[in-house]
């Protein structure tokens, strides 16, 4: 029973990292799929997004990441990251923003995942 209770605090605290373990994936993120050059000054979270998944200063190299993700699959966390870090590489979102991004094995899924999620949280308030 204690093994499987550590097990599930594990995979928790997989699902809901802290601002220093959101910079420790950022750096991993850019060091496989950017060559590490990405450089993030800081990565956390913030309460005030509402309307984005993640946002971006290159000029300070900081990274906001919208609360509204925590609880949500660590790939889908690890493609808002990747997201953001590329804004840091290429400000704009032009095919070569996107040619980086798709360096991101499940950059598709997480998309398509965070459209559904969008999707059904729109139809939930119309409700």
């Amino acid at each position: 029973m204690r093994r499987m209770l550590d097990r599930l605090a594990a995979k928790e605290q997989r699902r809901r990292p802290s601002d220093a373990e959101l910079l420790e994936r950022a750096t991993d993120l850019s060091n496989r799929y950017l060559d590490g050059r990405a450089k993030p000054a800081s990565v956390r979270w913030v309460e005030n997004q509402q309307h984005r998944w993640g946002s971006c200063t290159p000029d300070h190299g900081t990274i906001r990441i919208s609360t509204r993700l925590r609880g949500m699959p660590a790939w889908v966390v690890d493609y808002v990251i990747m997201h953001e870090l590329v804004h840091l590489i290429v400000p704009s979102h032009g095919p070569r923003f996107w040619a980086l991004v798709d360096h991101y094995p499940r950059a598709e899924r997480a998309r398509g995942f965070l459209e559904g999620f969008s999707m059904a949280m729109n139809c939930q308030m119309e409700e």
